[in-house]
């Protein structure tokens, strides 16, 4: 599955890239998988998206779960949440 991945905020000054085209394997078919799968790199990548953190994703910029299935081909932003007051 073809997926380009968005970075933004923190995620973009810790990994080094506002984004990147992303081959997924197979077993990837959820919004969690693919974040299992970038963890998986090691590194920044696992300290980072390895579970510790919450996470606000968006597909197609529409606002998603971690449970919602990916589409091939589709744009997948990821970013931390954003606290005002």
């Amino acid at each position: 599955m073809h997926l380009k991945v968005l970075y933004f905020a923190q995620l973009r000054e810790k990994f080094g890239l506002a984004e990147e085209a992303v081959q997924a394997p197979e077993g990837v078919r959820t919004i969690a998988d693919l974040m299992q799968h970038l963890a998986k790199r090691g590194g920044v990548w696992q300290e980072t998206l390895g579970g510790q953190y919450a996470f606000r994703v968006a597909m197609n910029q529409e606002m998603v779960s971690q449970q919602t299935a990916l589409l091939d081909g589709a744009e997948v932003a990821i970013f931390r949440p954003v606290t005002g007051g």
